[in-house]
């Protein structure tokens, strides 16, 4: 195990506007310190990400403070002690201290505080509750130290009661694995999973997309699926059976492709099979159109697309289907083919985009209306056959090829 740091050696603390924002609240008997994801993701070697301050001042004596430095503050949840500032572009949420009163899930109630320790109790996990002070002392009442030190995502306290308090911290708890830990979950927050499923029920689908887009594009996401499905908690987000072995090898060709991670590619692989699976899933995660149109695009006849069709069948589809659907169907038919992640005729089928570039279709509605074509409809519908004959014929553009196309279309306009 590691020698557990007693200060956090992080250059961004020290610089403006942080370091100026930190002056201006930490001074005068009140304390301020940089809490949560900026000091976990330093401690494991990752960018800071956001970077939230707490203070022991109150909501509207960090505004005053704030506002006396240069800053604008917004108070964007001043009634749970929340101000934001936007500065040098980067947005800093200033939290004054809490303590539960009463917890009913995630409108407890709570009452500002001075004391770091409850604070800090109050989090979901030991390694999120880390705080460190704007001299880069680390503070830590909870164990997360320790915990990051052995790659563990741990509850703090009961994990039952944790969360009870926000049946999202059930997905929460495997993102964080899939991101910071090692090995099996933490066995007491995996129990406690298990048996607070039903909850996830109760919790908006917006939220629940949200956090498994998240987990999706994890570090190692593959580990924290596998151990979902097991339990049957994946199956109850999904609403069908997860297809583990197309979403592990569509993570193996994302990395041979050097593709960063898409969370709607992989949520295809883990869940689309046909049409219909991606209209479930519009429905239980309440996608964006474009999300979805996404997910029906992979879908719709995936199984079709194969090396052994050539290269200008592809180009055709490639036509049809645009750059990024096309892609993402041959991915998925990759990831579901028997040929393993580092096959090179399948490489090929998926970077064509990279080596062709579609033409644009030269005929318009006057070449139409100049032949006899009526103008709407039945031009419409000459255009329509003329693109598909031009399309079949492989894109030609010599004058002779369009003509003939154009001919013909006209003669067939019903």
């Amino acid at each position: 195990m590691r020698q557990a740091p007693n200060r956090l050696e992080a250059a961004w603390l020290r610089e403006a506007p942080l370091s100026d924002l930190l002056a201006a609240l930490d001074r005068a008997g009140e304390e301020a310190r940089v809490v949560g994801g900026a000091v976990r993701n330093t401690l494991v070697g990752d960018p800071p990400g956001d970077i939230d301050i707490a203070t022991t001042a109150l909501p509207r004596e960090v505004m005053r403070r704030v506002e006396a430095a240069g800053f604008k503050a917004v108070p964007t949840g001043i009634e749970h002690g929340t101000v934001t500032v936007v500065a040098a572009g980067r947005p800093f949420e200033i939290t004054t201290l809490r303590e539960d009163v009463e917890t009913f899930g995630r409108h407890a109630k709570v009452a500002f505080g001075r004391d770091w320790k409850r604070d800090a109790e109050r989090r979901d996990f030991t390694i999120n509750a880390l705080s460190a002070s704007r001299t880069g002392t680390l503070h830590d009442y909870v164990g997360g130290l320790a915990d990051i030190a052995v790659r563990r995502v741990r509850f703090i306290g009961d994990p039952a009661r944790r969360i009870a308090e926000d049946y999202l911290r059930i997905l929460r708890f495997f993102r964080f694995h899939a991101a910071f830990g090692e090995g099996m979950p933490d066995p007491q927050g995996l129990a406690a999973c298990i048996a607070a499923r039903a909850g996830l029920e109760r919790l908006s689908r917006e939220r629940v997309r949200m956090e498994l887009l998240k987990l999706l594009v994890a570090r190692h996401p593959l580990g924290a699926i596998e151990v979902m499905t097991e339990c049957g908690l994946l199956d109850q987000v999904l609403g069908a059976v997860p297809l583990l072995a197309s979403f592990a090898k569509m993570i193996e060709i994302e990395a041979v492709l050097s593709m960063p991670a898409d969370p709607i590619q992989r949520l295809g692989a883990l869940g689309v099979w046909v049409v219909e699976d991606a209209d479930r899933l519009r429905q239980r995660l309440r996608m964006a159109n474009v999300e979805y149109e996404r997910l029906a695009s992979m879908a719709d006849g995936w199984w079709r697309a194969s090396p052994a069709r050539g290269e200008q069948w592809a180009r055709v589809l490639l036509y049809w289907l645009g750059r990024e659907h096309y892609i993402e169907r041959v991915l998925l038919a990759w990831a579901r083919s028997p040929q393993f992640a580092a096959d090179t005729s399948w490489r090929a089928l998926a970077t064509l985009p990279e080596r062709w570039l579609a033409p644009s279709f030269p005929l318009r509605a006057a070449d139409f209306i100049g032949r006899g074509v009526p103008k709407g409809r039945k031009v419409g519908a000459a255009l329509a056959a003329a693109e598909k004959a031009w399309v079949a014929a492989g894109f030609p553009l010599d004058s002779t090829a369009l003509t003939a196309i154009a001919d013909a279309a006209s003669e067939q306009a019903p």
